[in-house]
């Protein structure tokens, strides 16, 4: 059965490109909940309707016009909390209210829901492409290389952002970059699991690693592996049971979340 699976191209360019983009997302997915601003994982994916509305709208890569639609509005989002002072989760909700409702009046004057739109809100992995397989190991390139090279200032930003700045480390541009790097791995990752459910990829792996790592190399290791073994028994889930492919990688996320929280309390219990 999994020699079978296996076989299939569509299923190694799924897998391929599920491997980066949840291996991007747990990292990031990291830095987003220690800084509290994981819900931005959902506003950027509603945001994506616009693009991807846009996109049949006019017949072009749903992909390439999603990417600066996402990046300019996590831009708009800082703005507001920067300029006007509006609260984080304020200026979320709003952005990503602004980014559903043009999105779906667009989809409206473009017909209505389709087959390929649907494939877009509940993830299709399967139908991904070698052209977005490469733009996913390109995301993960850029991340990893952004860890081993600014370790220390992105983890000062995250743990202590008035320390970090009397170290003389741009907190702002520092985020700036995380949030503008999450808007590429939100518009690669609606493929995977969907608009509607990318919040999730972002979010439970790494509150997952958080219940059972003592050290933050630990957490960043574990997310990593947490979902990349999600996305893979997901799939295959999806294969044999011939259900959405991103509402099994979910449900996978959300077992080895409880199996985190039981471990996480059993170990709380021994040390009594």
């Amino acid at each position: 059965m999994i020699s079978e699976f296996l076989s299939y191209g569509f299923v190694q360019r799924g897998l391929l490109a599920g491997t980066l983009v949840a291996a991007s997302c747990a990292l990031l997915g990291v830095f987003l909940v220690l800084k509290r601003l994981s819900l931005i994982g959902d506003g950027m994916s509603h945001i994506c309707l616009t693009g991807v509305a846009v996109a049949l709208l006019t017949s072009t890569s749903p992909v390439y016009m999603s990417i600066p639609v996402v990046m300019l509005s996590s831009l708009g989002i800082m703005k507001l909390t920067q300029k006007f002072r509006v609260n984080g989760d304020a200026a979320i909700g709003i952005v990503s209210a602004a980014g559903l409702s043009i999105g779906l009046l667009i989809t409206a004057l473009a017909g209505g829901f389709n087959t390929d739109l649907l494939s877009f809100l509940f993830g299709s992995i399967l139908t991904v492409s070698w052209t977005e397989a490469v733009l996913c190991a390109v995301l993960l390139s850029v991340i990893l290389l952004l860890l081993v090279g600014f370790y220390r200032d992105l983890t000062s930003a995250c743990f202590d952002e008035p320390f970090a700045k009397t170290r003389g480390i741009s907190v702002q541009t520092v985020n700036t970059v995380l949030i503008l790097i999450t808007s590429v791995a939100v518009v690669l990752a609606f493929k995977v699991v969907g608009i509607f459910l990318i919040s999730a990829l972002l979010i439970i792996p790494p509150v997952s690693a958080l219940l059972v790592s003592r050290t933050f190399k630990g957490v960043l290791w574990k997310a990593v592996a947490f979902s990349v073994v999600s996305v893979w028994v997901g799939v295959f889930i999806s294969f044999v049971c011939d259900i959405p492919s991103g509402a099994a990688i979910i449900l996978v996320n959300l077992l080895v979340l409880a199996c985190s929280f039981i471990w996480m309390k059993l170990g709380n219990n021994h040390d009594r």
